[in-house]
């Protein structure tokens, strides 16, 4: 039903032709996201009301900010102004093939690395191999046996030559000794990607959502065996919980990884993903091993549905403590060290030269640019090996940096995220990205700053109010107005003065600074050229009518109380989340009427 699982593409319209194709221009705030082909909805257009009927209609000729419409709008109302195009995502129709069918003539594989597109479709005969050799002889092929790596090409060759035209030129006897040396072995790390992939699968199934698997995907990593010849004494098991690794990699690999001083850096859904793997491997767990992983993060609830080293009963509890525990009974041998600090200039003391000059490897597993910049940098001036990924919902990426052999996670960087114009996000916004923008400039002033300010000029007012009257910026000046009208005016002491404070923070948001805006610019406003000023972009706002009965006026209220108690240390009451009592305090609140002013400066400057 949804192929990509992507929000919906949206456009504003700024005009819509009277032809046939008609051709529909946007603004040219943000490109286009549309293809050719796609179909999409149009709404709050005004004039040309035929396109407002909710219709899927198809496109074509996408450009980066218009597109052709596949309709004649020449009867059509002529096009005032306003309006939304979305596009409507289409179900896709996947016919599968029976596996019988499938067997003989597969079609396209998936290709996960398209330096090997020859290499599905053996494979695809590879594993119809292995079946018959377990059918024949009972068992899997025998790690290291020539024998039995003879007797596996064999059978594949056989098949292949059933297949005629449908096989491949060349069965690659190398690639199918490795197949079969490696065949009944059991490794964490594919287990863990496919054992991921096969949970995908099924989310996909059940939801309907992302497009799945079509029929074959197959994948190898012959690129991580060993490239030397090893002795085959080398491969011999040693009766211990990694002689499959052994059997593909050789004991002085795994002996590497045992004694591997490793360094993870963060314990949330990456880091406990990393964490029992190299558990399940035996990474750090011998005698000269040892591992580190820190994060200054506690467990909430909301990590529990993804970062699976967690319970509820480690609610507040320190990741890294918990995480290093369950690791610990997946493998009693690994040799960890939890700490709980955040890795940066600050812990230099900490992780001191000597620390990195130790390591082995590094694994990050953040959340966030700066604090991977600054891990690469380390790594690159103590010359470590980095693995570095990162996810975004069911996106990811990953990067293995190699010292004189790759490039470092810094040396190339996403392009900046174009920023909104200040003036668009506080006076006129249409998208959701600028009233979050807003929401988190105004959290930010009201309950970070302008408390700390306060702090400030508190601990010593005739200085700081010399400082801020002497400042050369009106910046300066305003900030001393806030806090002198925060003391005087916004004081709280009790919770209804926190509820009288978040019902006049209400009106001045979402009402009077909306009567001003639309009073010093009425709807048919013009601007000096005489074009409309509420033209695309700008959508004309609607005060708002305050009401309790409204659920999402009622947790405006709520929470804005409360974090205001917050900050005056003011404890809240239980019956804050009762909404027939806290109604009844929001009702108590005298709400002064609004009359807007002439002459009030509304910047409308993008450069501002």
């Amino acid at each position: 039903f949804d192929v990509d699982g992507e929000e919906p593409h949206t456009g504003i319209i700024a005009s819509i032709s009277n032809d046939n194709p008609a051709l529909v221009s946007c603004v040219d705030d943000e490109r286009l996201e549309f293809e050719d082909g796609d179909l999409v909805v149009f709404s709050e257009i005004q004039g040309m009301k035929e396109l407002n009927d909710g219709k899927p209609r198809k496109i074509k000729s996408v450009r980066p900010y218009s597109f052709t419409l596949e309709e004649d709008t020449t009867n059509f109302g002529t096009y005032v102004k306003g309006g939304i195009v979305t596009q409507v995502k289409q179900p896709k129709v996947l016919n599968f093939k029976p596996l019988r069918a499938a067997l003989k003539d597969p079609g396209d594989f998936l290709l996960s690395d398209f330096s090997k597109f020859d290499r599905p479709p053996l494979l695809h005969i590879a594993f119809q191999a292995l079946n018959r050799f377990i059918c024949e002889f009972g068992r899997f092929p025998v790690a290291r046996s020539e024998e039995d790596a003879q007797k596996f090409i064999s059978i594949a060759g056989n098949i292949n030559e059933y297949l005629g035209e449908g096989g491949v030129e060349d069965i690659n006897p190398k690639l199918l000794t490795h197949f079969a040396f490696g065949a009944r072995a059991v490794l964490n790390p594919m287990a863990a990607m496919f054992g991921g992939i096969v949970g995908q699968e099924v989310v996909k199934a059940c939801s309907g959502k992302f497009h799945p698997l079509f029929q074959f995907f197959y994948f190898d990593s012959v690129e991580s065996l060993p490239v030397e010849p090893l002795d085959p004494i080398d491969f011999k098991p040693l009766n211990s919980r990694y002689d499959a690794q052994i059997s593909v990699f050789g004991s002085k690999l795994q002996k590497n990884l045992e004694d591997a001083k490793v360094f993870i850096v963060g314990s949330g859904a990456l880091g406990c993903e990393f964490l029992k793997n190299v558990a399940l491997m035996g990474v750090s767990c011998g005698s000269q091993g040892k591992l580190t992983i820190t994060d200054d993060d506690v467990i909430e609830k909301s990590n529990l549905s993804r970062q699976f080293l967690f319970r509820d009963w480690n609610i507040g509890q320190a990741k890294t403590t918990v995480a290093a525990s369950a690791a610990v009974s997946i493998n009693p041998q690994l040799k960890i060290e939890a700490l709980q600090n955040r890795v940066g200039p600050e812990t230099e003391c900490v992780f001191n030269d000597d620390f990195w000059e130790n390591l082995t490897v590094v694994i990050n597993a953040l959340d966030n640019v700066n604090a991977r910049l600054y891990v690469d940098q380390r790594c690159l001036y103590f010359q470590k090996p980095l693995l570095e990924s990162g996810t975004l919902g069911a996106k990811c990426n990953t990067q293995m940096v190699i010292p004189h052999l790759t490039e470092n996670y810094g040396a190339s960087r996403d392009p900046t995220e174009k920023q909104a114009p200040m003036c668009t996000v506080h006076s006129f916004p249409h998208n959701i990205d600028h009233c979050l923008t807003w929401a988190r400039s105004e959290f930010e002033g009201l309950l970070e700053k302008t408390p700390a300010e306060v702090n400030a000029y508190l601990s010593n007012p005739s200085e700081y109010a010399t400082a801020m009257r002497n400042a050369a910026d009106a910046q300066a000046k305003d900030n001393l107005e806030r806090i002198l009208q925060c003391l005087e005016q916004e004081k709280c002491e009790t919770f209804q003065d926190c509820v009288t404070w978040a019902r006049l923070r209400f009106e001045d948001y979402f009402v009077n600074r909306v009567k001003q805006l639309t009073f010093t610019f009425p709807e048919d406003a013009t601007t000096s050229t005489g074009a409309p000023f509420w033209s695309a972009p700008k959508r004309f706002p609607r005060p708002l009518q305050f009401s309790t009965t409204d659920p999402s006026h009622l947790q405006f209220i709520m929470a804005a109380s409360i974090l205001r108690a917050e900050t005056f240390g003011i404890p809240v009451p239980d019956w804050v989340k009762n909404t027939k009592m806290l109604a009844k305090a929001v009702e108590k609140v005298i709400v002064p009427d609004f009359q807007p002013k002439e002459g009030v400066k509304i910047e409308t400057d993008e450069k501002a």
